[in-house]
């Protein structure tokens, strides 16, 4: 249940954030530096991996 959730609550954050930027005209007239956002997406990636692997050894650290 609680994996279930965090997916659909990825979901729904990685949604917002990609339709309002898929709806551009093309890369000339976008006001946003992609490689500014492909650098914000590549770090919160990593972050979460991070994150997951803390949890992860802290978990396993207890048993």
């Amino acid at each position: 249940m609680k994996k279930t959730c965090l997916l659909l609550a990825g979901i729904a954050l990685l949604s917002s954030v990609a339709l309002p930027l898929y709806a551009q005209d093309g890369c000339v007239n976008s006001p946003e530096n992609p490689t500014a956002i492909l650098a914000v997406v590549g770090s919160a990636g990593a972050f979460f991996v991070s994150v997951r692997a803390r949890i992860k050894a802290r978990r396993n650290s207890s048993k």
